[in-house]
């Protein structure tokens, strides 16, 4: 057990290491690390998440802030209906869902069961996106010279994103990124910032709405430790992000990403 406990804090600085190297991806790997080695139930894991992420982003947003890469405006219209729709999944969603939901012959669907399915789901289709590694060209501007926002594709958009923030306790920076690019017209460099400050504000928030859950009771010591390893990791990240190639090396940690996805889906399913 002390043996995983090591691995799992290793794995926190791994964490926060991928989030300052290439701005996302990392944080999707922070679930499997709670529930297999850290030994946290799933619905415990998804909360811890949350926090974890979260306060990694907003440590991240704020050194991209103070190079002048967070476009305000775009961060506060796409992360109103991103923050409402984690809120809401956490605080009301998650709680409603059954402990059991049903069987498939000797096979039974609970909630936890569900949970990393899902997650395991959203892995394989984040490692497609960081292994193809294909930037989204910028939305045109207007002929005066100003950007055009797809209000309604931004709206929905964070609407969705919060959902799945809120139901596996990802960042969902692989989906926001190319979102703010498409729908806002921000570069690569801005939407990266951008994106990690609303990560930090629909995960922070999001897990405000597990707070007042009563079901569930917060290891705040294990919680510290983790985050504070993830957010140290992170100014490694940053520091080395100068240094080494985010495109060689996104592609390569989508291949770990879509290897452990396919993991989690035959252990949860098999195993």
């Amino acid at each position: 057990m002390a043996i995983t406990l090591i691995l799992g804090y290793i794995a926190a600085v791994v964490i926060g290491i991928s989030l300052g190297l290439i701005g996302g991806g990392g944080s999707i790997l922070t679930v499997p690390i709670l529930v297999y080695l850290m030994g946290i139930p799933p619905v415990y894991a998804t909360a811890y998440s949350l926090f974890i992420v979260g306060l990694t982003s907003l440590v991240g947003s704020t050194v991209y802030y103070r190079k002048g890469l967070v476009d305000l405006k775009t961060a506060i219209i796409f992360g109103m209906p991103a923050i409402a729709a984690v809120y809401a999944t956490r605080r009301f969603l998650i709680p409603a869902i059954p402990d059991e939901l049903f069987n498939i012959g000797s096979l039974a669907i609970t909630r936890g069961l569900l949970l990393m399915l899902l997650f395991a789901a959203l892995m394989i289709f984040a490692s497609i996106s960081m292994i193809r590694n294909k930037k989204p060209k910028p939305a045109k501007l207007t002929f005066d010279g100003k950007r055009h926002f797809n209000y309604p594709a931004i709206l929905a958009e964070g609407a969705i994103v919060g959902t799945l923030t809120g139901l596996v306790g990802a960042g969902g920076g692989f989906l926001i990124i190319p979102a703010l690019v498409l729908f806002s017209g921000l570069d690569m460099k801005m939407a990266v910032g951008t994106s990690l400050l609303i990560i930090a504000a629909k995960s922070l928030l999001g897990f405000m709405g597990d707070v007042g859950n009563p079901e569930l009771t917060i290891d705040w010591q294990l919680l510290g430790i983790f985050s504070t390893l993830a957010v140290l990791g992170s100014f490694v990240g940053i520091k080395l992000s100068d240094k080494v190639s985010a495109d060689s090396l996104k592609k390569g940690f989508g291949w770990f990403v879509l290897a452990m996805g396919v993991y989690i889906m035959i252990k949860e399913l098999i195993g």
